[in-house]
């Protein structure tokens, strides 16, 4: 009896065995023999009520059941999945000598690439680059910078205030230098520079905007002199504009530095020959400057008999605008991205 019952079931599985082309008939086949109700599956749980003397027989004959099942199944599988595979390759393929779907990738701002290139010249000279909050303390802002309340500077600043007259939107950078003079306590040298965004009430137009990048660096250190800032402005600006340019100070007034200079450069349009860009004189003003205020080192713990140093800042729009021929600071902050393409394709050149 039980030996008729295998021969059924080796029939039927080979009847059902032949000419498998589809992977769910054979996943179904699997389930028919091997699943939980599977026939070879049943016929294994009959193993208890066959008589020990012929429980090893009938346990290999059960075995040679299944294990002739999973080879066919095995090998079938594995022919069909290539074949699947095959078809996809066939029906996906990809023509690699068609040209290429091009992507547009993005690319750093433009005032992003002259900040960023401000920020390596500095910090191989030594200095960190320090961030600070943009709504600033009053007593940051202008107090601690040699500018006490009715200072008439202040009206020259035209400022954004949010509460009162303490708390508003910097103005200047500055206040990020007075912070970091602070931390010093007096008693350790200073070499930084701090990018960011400034706001003043100012009419948009071509050459002016209420909000713009601002960059301002500070030295403090001992025997420093306006020949170091000097020297400093030489690097930068022959960093930026070529090694052919030259600077100049001339004597100016800022209420923070003692003395105070103005920095200029020869007009990168005309080499210094003259035109309308620099109103044919040859030079640009480019930086405010001068030796920090003996009144601005006592304010944040620095003894001006021991310590000196210098200050600056510029806006990077202007030096943007110079460096890349840009008539309108509205450009900066405008999103027409064919303007964006003509920088994109100059730093592929």
């Amino acid at each position: 009896m039980e030996t008729k019952k295998f021969e059924e079931i080796q029939k039927e599985m080979d009847a059902d065995l032949k000419d498998v082309e589809e992977l769910k008939v054979l996943e179904d086949l699997r389930i028919k023999y091997l699943g939980k109700k599977g026939l070879i599956t049943e016929l294994n749980s009959e193993i208890k009520n066959v008589p020990n003397e012929e429980k090893k027989e009938f346990g290999m004959k059960v075995n040679e059941l299944r294990n002739r099942f999973n080879e066919f199944y095995d090998s079938v599988k594995e022919e069909l999945d290539r074949a699947e595979l095959n078809k996809r390759l066939e029906s996906e393929a990809i023509d690699i000598s068609l040209p290429a779907t091009k992507i547009p990738v993005g690319a750093p701002h433009i005032l992003e690439k002259v900040i960023e290139e401000v920020e390596e010249l500095f910090l191989s000279m030594g200095y960190d680059v320090v961030d600070g909050p943009e709504i600033e303390e009053d007593k940051y802002n202008f107090e601690m910078l040699n500018i006490p309340k009715g200072h008439p500077a202040r009206d020259a600043q035209d400022t954004f205030y949010i509460e009162g007259e303490e708390i508003l939107l910097r103005s200047q950078t500055s206040p990020v230098q007075v912070r970091t003079m602070l931390k010093g306590e007096g008693k350790v040298p200073i070499r930084m520079i701090c990018p960011g965004k400034t706001y003043r009430r100012d009419d948009d137009d071509a050459s002016h905007s209420h909000q713009f990048m601002q960059i301002e660096g500070l030295l403090v250190d001992k025997n420093i002199s306006l020949s170091d800032l000097k020297g400093t402005m030489d690097i930068l600006f022959k960093r930026l504009f070529g090694k052919d340019v030259e600077t100049r100070f001339r004597p100016s007034y800022y209420q923070f530095t003692e003395p105070s200079v103005e920095v200029d450069i020869t007009c990168v349009n005309c080499h210094g020959k003259g035109c309308n860009v620099c109103k044919h004189t040859g030079w640009v003003t480019v930086v405010g400057a001068g030796v920090v205020h003996p009144n601005v080192l006592r304010m944040s713990g620095y003894d001006p008999e021991v310590w000196s140093g210098f200050a600056f800042g510029f806006g990077a729009e202007r030096l943007a605008m110079m460096k890349y021929d840009i008539n309108d600071i509205r450009t900066f902050y405008n999103a027409d991205l064919r303007e964006a393409k003509v920088f994109d394709r100059e730093d592929e050149e």
